[in-house]
């Protein structure tokens, strides 16, 4: 089933929501700020996505800015600042089987639909 990583808030992952409820497909909303994903879940994601855990992170939000910029992170303590702030995860993304996007632009999600 398609899966989509979705913050209400959002304006691109309610487009992308929209996207998803068009399409006809079934497909689940994990509102991730209220479900964080666990370390194994979101390397996972980061897998499908094909990318690096530095690329899922948000770098505008004033956490990053204010905690994490500038410092030398691995990896996995990348992905541990999002999962302890899970507003650094970017958004939204959808996930159909073994393939994943993220819906910026909102077109990249027709790739995996």
């Amino acid at each position: 089933m398609i899966k989509i990583y979705h913050n209400p808030r959002c304006r691109k992952s309610r487009e992308g929501l929209t996207i998803l409820e068009n399409s006809g497909k079934d497909f689940e909303i994990i509102k991730y700020l209220e479900t964080i994903p666990s370390e194994k879940e979101l390397l996972t994601i980061i897998q499908k996505l094909g990318i690096t855990p530095i690329q899922l992170v948000r770098k505008n939000e004033k956490i990053w800015k204010e905690q994490f910029k500038g410092k030398e992170l691995s990896d996995i303590e990348i992905v541990h600042a999002m999962i302890e702030n899970p507003k650094l995860i970017e958004r939204p993304i959808i996930i159909n089987k073994n393939k994943a996007v993220i819906g910026r632009p909102s077109e990249n999600i027709n790739n995996i639909l």
